[in-house]
């Protein structure tokens, strides 16, 4: 049987970054499998009750998010999802990220050894986590990219590693979008320099762009199971005729490779099939 596994940081990633080619390869008679590091304890609740906010419950938040999840799953005809059961790190600047049991202080041999378990379990041939030097520099994304680099080199079974990427110009294509349609968006944000460069020099890295526009609708609908983190998105607003535009191509950057399979690619399985 012929495996894809990514390895996500929480409730939602699975969706939001790989929900295209999850779909895609699940249709194609590809096992999938979906590895969550996190519970994803400092999510919202409904009506956008964030952490450290009054009624803000971490175990209702992990029930909700392990439900949305495994709905999700379910829609992009993920075969496996496993949950590693960490706890959630938080945002970069949040004083969160200093707990013990984060997952982003969680010693990277004891975590890698739970995905090499699974890597020996499933055998994928293809594995996706995070670019670690991506310009949204979570904690918990870079600390799942970390283990699942790790454990693919650890084991030898994975034939490649993909770190997910995204297009310098996505959230601004999206704002033209809405404001064409006169959607009311705040006001625009001062510009980053080191987002924009950090953004920038990831696209000139991208050498892997699947076409997943038969798969948006599925995708879009596993990335609304997660009601309770995606109430404010402005990509809730975008007309049907725009969703392909946005989110019909998924990019990644090869990181490693046994195939000797030409890049540019269309297929995460260029090489293999």
């Amino acid at each position: 049987m012929t495996t894809f596994m990514a390895v996500h940081a929480h409730p939602d990633d699975e969706a939001s970054s790989t929900g295209g080619v999850l779909a895609k390869y699940a249709s194609e008679g590809i096992d999938t499998v979906v590895v969550t590091c996190t519970n994803g304890e400092l999510g919202d609740l409904p009506g956008g009750i964030k952490p450290d906010q009054e009624g803000h419950d971490e175990a209702e938040v992990v029930r909700l998010r392990k439900d949305e999840l495994e709905r999700a799953c379910k829609i992009l005809e993920v075969a496996h999802l496993e949950m590693l059961g960490y706890r959630d790190s938080g945002m970069a600047d949040w004083e969160h990220k200093g707990h013990a049991d984060a997952f982003c202080n969680v010693p990277l041999d004891e975590a890698t050894g739970k995905v090499v378990a699974l890597i020996e379990k499933y055998r994928p041939e293809v594995v996706v986590s995070y670019n670690q030097d991506s310009a949204y520099n979570h904690p918990d994304h870079i600390q799942a990219s970390r283990v699942a680099i790790a454990a693919s080199e650890r084991t030898g079974i994975p034939k490649k590693v993909y770190l997910t990427a995204m297009r310098a110009n996505r959230f601004q294509r999206i704002r033209e979008i809405l404001e064409a349609q006169g959607v009311e968006l705040p006001p625009r944000p001062q510009p980053n320099p080191d987002w924009i460069k950090k953004s920038q020099e990831q696209e000139k890295l991208i050498t892997t762009t699947v076409d997943v526009v038969p798969y948006v609708a599925r995708k879009l609908s596993a990335l609304r199971v997660h009601e309770s983190q995606i109430q404010n998105f402005m990509w809730n607003k975008i007309p049907d005729e725009a969703l392909a535009e946005i989110f019909g191509h998924e990019s990644f950057i090869r990181f490693r490779d046994e195939t000797g399979a030409e890049v540019p690619e269309d297929d995460l399985f260029a090489g293999l099939r």
